[in-house]
Parts: structure tokens; sequence; C-alpha cells
């Protein structure tokens, strides 16, 4: 992505935090209330926390920003116009390398299996070998560009100058359907959107490539100064995605109307990612570190980055 299309992503993610109301708790009529300034990628995180009416009962607010990738939301963390917002492990490494100043404070693991590289339907493309020459769609430094790369490695293969087409996610779905460019490297909800919309088919999936890692990251000066905030709101998020998993056909509709998705797009998307909250263990740095030596290896990075001061280890999930 170039930074003229990254700095119009943060702009129009800019527009929504200024247009979208505060979500006020029983006791914010203070005007000292703890504002909360909380990025979004395609509306997930929010749509799981008013399913679930864990929106209800702060005694801080909420200002909701949303974002159409993680290469935006960074770029908000930065400017500290978010205070915090859900990004996946290799967006988190890309943000930290170009000195971004947050930490992860909560930590998730699903499925990967929706962080895949997709291709049309039609398309002659049957296995990872096949991307041999090809062109392929996806954000810069996006878990789509990771799986990417694992991919091509996975049969021997390597980049060039002209493998990589990088644009945001509508665009590179438009270039798959146009015969723009030859695969998609996504992420969900986009995978199953287009998987049910029959407008392309998984070439490979994200399984035993990604760690599947993503995490809430806050500002270093969130965590100094709203601390309380960010540990309600985290656990708010924890008993939302419990309730998820109890009451699967309601979460869905609901996830589909509010994040403007098909219905069948969204329960398939939540089902097979299988999200589960955990402590940022021995296991999780050990695997956050592999995927930033493999970007270092890749030439994508410029030095090492060590991982573990990049967490913030305070967060345990109830």
């Amino acid at each position: 992505m170039t930074i003229d299309a990254t700095r119009r992503q943060l702009a129009l993610g800019m527009a929504a935090l200024a247009a979208v109301p505060a979500f006020v708790g029983a006791q914010s009529g203070s005007a000292r209330a703890t504002v909360l300034k909380a990025g979004d990628q395609k509306g997930g995180l929010r749509a799981l926390l008013e399913a679930a009416d864990e929106l209800k009962g702060l005694n801080y607010e909420i200002q909701w920003a949303e974002f159409p990738a993680a290469a935006p939301l960074a770029e908000a963390l930065n400017a500290e116009a978010v205070d915090l917002g859900p990004i996946g492990d290799a967006p988190l490494i890309f943000a930290l390398a170009n000195g971004v100043r947050i930490k992860a404070f909560a930590v998730n693991r699903s499925d990967p299996y929706g962080t895949a590289v997709l291709v049309r339907p039609d398309s002659p493309l049957k296995t990872a070998a096949d991307l041999k020459g090809r062109r392929i769609g996806t954000n810069r430094g996006s878990i789509g560009h990771f799986i990417a790369l694992k991919a091509l490695a996975s049969a021997g293969l390597q980049p060039d100058a002209d493998t990589f087409r990088f644009l945001p996610p509508p665009d590179a779905k438009l270039a798959l359907t146009q015969g723009a460019i030859d695969a998609w490297a996504t992420w969900e909800p986009y995978t199953a959107m287009a998987e049910t919309a029959g407008q392309a088919r998984v070439l490979v999936s994200g399984r035993g490539l990604s760690s599947g890692l993503s995490f809430l990251a806050a500002t270093d000066s969130a965590l100094a100064h709203k601390r309380a905030a960010l540990q309600d709101f985290a656990q708010r998020v924890v008993r939302a995605q419990k309730w998820s998993y109890r009451h699967v056909p309601e979460f869905a509709a609901s996830l589909a109307r509010i994040i403007g998705i098909a219905p069948d797009a969204a329960r398939l998307q939540f089902e097979r990612r299988r999200q589960q909250w955990i402590a940022a263990d021995a296991q999780v740095l050990a695997d956050q570190q592999r995927t930033a030596d493999f970007f270092l290896e890749a030439g994508l990075l410029k030095q090492r980055l060590d991982v573990r001061p990049t967490f913030d280890g305070g967060f345990v999930p109830a």
C-alpha cells in the first residue's frame, strides 16, 4: 500500500471517529469521565460487544473508529488518535518495527484457516507451487502479506519485484474478480465473504503456516493513564466471546447486521475461527518471535525485533 493510500484510510478512520457518538456509561455524566478511543477493523469488535450486551454499565465512555485493515489502524495508534485496537501478529510486528509506541495487552488465538490465499473459482491454480510467476494482491505488512510469503516459501519459491500488488481489501477483491491479479492474500471476514458469494476459493489456507495469533494493542499513553478502562474493556471482550459461542445463531445474525455482510458469511467466518483469549505465555512469545524472525529473513525488517518488550503482561483473561 502506498503512503498516500494509508493516509487516505487513516483519514477515513478519523472521520468515523468524529462521526460516531460515544457510548456513555452509567457514571459518565461527569466531564472528567475517562474516554476510551477504540479502533476497530470491519466492525467486528464493536459488533461482538453489542451483540453480547457488554456495552452497558460502563463507568467510562467509548468512542469508536472503524478501519478497513491493520495498517491505517496502526497509523491511528501511532498518532494517538485511538487508544487501542485489534491487530494481527504480522501487522503488530511491522508497526513496532516502524517505531509505533504500542504494546499488546491481550492475546487471542484462533484457527488460521481463513487467513488465506484466494483465487477465482475457475482459476487453474491448484497448489502453492502454482503461484510461481503469479501476481498476488494484499496489504503490505498485513497477515495476508505474511501468509502469501509463507505459502510461497512452503513451495520453495521466493517473491520477485512483480509478485505483489499492494492493495486494500476492497481493491484487491475487485482486482481478483477482474483478472488484474491471479491471487488475493487476505483474512476474515473477507475470505468468508468471497467464498460464500462464489467469487473465490481457498488455494492455500493459513493452517500450518500461521500461528493464529492476534492482539488487543494499546498505546503506551493509554496503558499508563487509562489502564483500568483497558482492563475492563478486555474482560468484556472475553465475556462477549464466551457468550457468542453459546449463542451462535443470534450472534451470527447480529454480526451480519452490524458489520453489513451476508449472514452466511458472518456465520462461516465466526464458526471456523474458534477464537480463544489466552495469557501471553512462553508459547505466545515464541510464536510471535518466529513470525518476526521470518520477516527479517525475508528482508522486510531491517533489524531483529525482540518481541518480549512489546507485550504488557498485566492482563490475564478471567
